[in-house]
């Protein structure tokens, strides 16, 4: 079990490594563009957008709440949730993948319909998740945890370092969270997805991209949620009190 541990604190150190490491050029020139569309947004459209996206994840996660398997009281080893989680976010890889065919086939009406529906997908991993290794998501401070945990998902460079912060110091700091930031969270996640999905509604080839870009969102939060779960099971940001082999 022992190796097994250290084997996780070395993929921890190197995920953490490559998220921090400074955004490609293409990327950089996307942020700066869509922060300059965004100041020419009127405020009160920022406002409805925020609400209804405010909104939307509230009701996915009452939603992924009545129908997500209770995990807690499960015996299984660290390494054995591990591989449990790896099962289910195959599961919902491939659930993603097929929607996004579906609504990218479908031209511009169904490309529409894609946001909610991948939010719900990506919601309900995130649930299932927390509950495999052992966090109450009836709690609030944990459903606070998890949708920092999707910000570090889908942020720009800039914004994963703080939230980053927040995983790590999470006992320290969740008192001082009374709630998300939502204008900062819809925008991030908005600027971060809206290229691909412009694309995805491109006749004849939205299936295609819309597939792919799917499969490679939940991919990436999948590895994000399992090194920030990592972190709080292990207390990986603190190597002084790392973990004795049982």
């Amino acid at each position: 079990m022992r190796d097994y541990y250290a084997k996780v604190e070395e993929e921890v150190l190197d995920w953490k490594l490559s998220l921090l490491k400074q955004g490609k050029l293409w990327n950089r020139l996307s942020k700066g563009a869509q922060n300059k569309i965004n100041q020419l947004v009127p405020e009160k459209a920022h406002k409805v957008v925020t609400e209804s996206v405010k909104k939307m994840v509230e009701a996915t996660l009452v939603g992924s709440g009545l129908t997500t398997k209770d995990y807690q009281t499960d015996e299984r080893s660290f390494e054995e949730k591990e591989i449990l989680v790896k099962e289910r976010m195959v599961a919902f890889r491939k659930t993603a993948t097929i929607e996004g065919a579906g609504t990218g086939a479908g031209g511009i009406f169904l490309g529409l319909a894609d946001f909610p529906l991948l939010l719900s997908i990506k919601m309900k991993f995130l649930y299932e998740t927390a509950s495999i290794y052992g966090y109450d998501v009836s709690k609030y401070e944990e459903r606070l945890f998890l949708l920092h945990v999707f910000q570090l998902a889908f942020s720009n460079e800039n914004r994963k370092r703080e939230v980053l912060y927040y995983i790590e110091n999470w006992e320290q700091e969740k008192d001082h969270l009374m709630d998300m930031d939502w204008r900062v969270f819809q925008q991030e996640y908005r600027d971060y997805i809206d290229v691909v999905k412009l694309f995805q509604m491109i006749p004849g080839l939205g299936a295609i991209i819309g597939a792919y870009a799917n499969y490679n969102l939940l991919d990436q939060l999948g590895e994000t949620a399992m090194n920030c779960y990592r972190i709080r099971v292990l207390d990986l940001s603190h190597p002084e009190r790392y973990i004795e082999d049982k």
